[in-house]
């Protein structure tokens, strides 16, 4: 599972640096909110984005690698709708505007779906 982490991770940065080689920074939440908020094409890559930090979050949360803290009950809202839920929040919470946007992600995904208990 190391291993699968580790490939995921390397993906990931693989897959969203610029054609810069020299740029070595995570995306920011800044930077992810102007996909978010743009036209059908940068909003794709806003979904993506997305999807990839919460699917790392499950498949380490998973195998018990790190405490649970994101519980998403069903009928879960669409990705549209949690998707606007995260700029408003990002607008709200400018200080995390220079920080990774996985981070924020994670940090208002934790508190829009939060765990009954750290057991879960």
């Amino acid at each position: 599972m190391k291993y699968l982490f580790a490939m995921i991770t390397a993906a990931l940065t693989f897959g969203f640096t610029t054609a810069s080689y020299a740029q070595s920074t995570a995306m920011s939440t800044e930077e992810l909110q102007t996909y978010c908020k743009g036209s059908d094409d940068s909003f794709v890559t806003c979904e993506i984005y997305g999807q990839a930090v919460y699917d790392t979050y499950l498949v380490f949360s998973q195998h018990n690698k790190a405490p649970k803290f994101i519980c998403i009950v069903q009928p879960a809202p669409s990705r549209k709708e949690v998707i606007q839920e995260y700029v408003a929040w990002a607008d709200a919470n400018a200080k995390y505007a220079k920080d990774p946007a996985a981070d924020s992600i994670l940090r208002f995904l934790g508190g829009r779906f939060p765990c009954e208990s750290s057991g879960k």
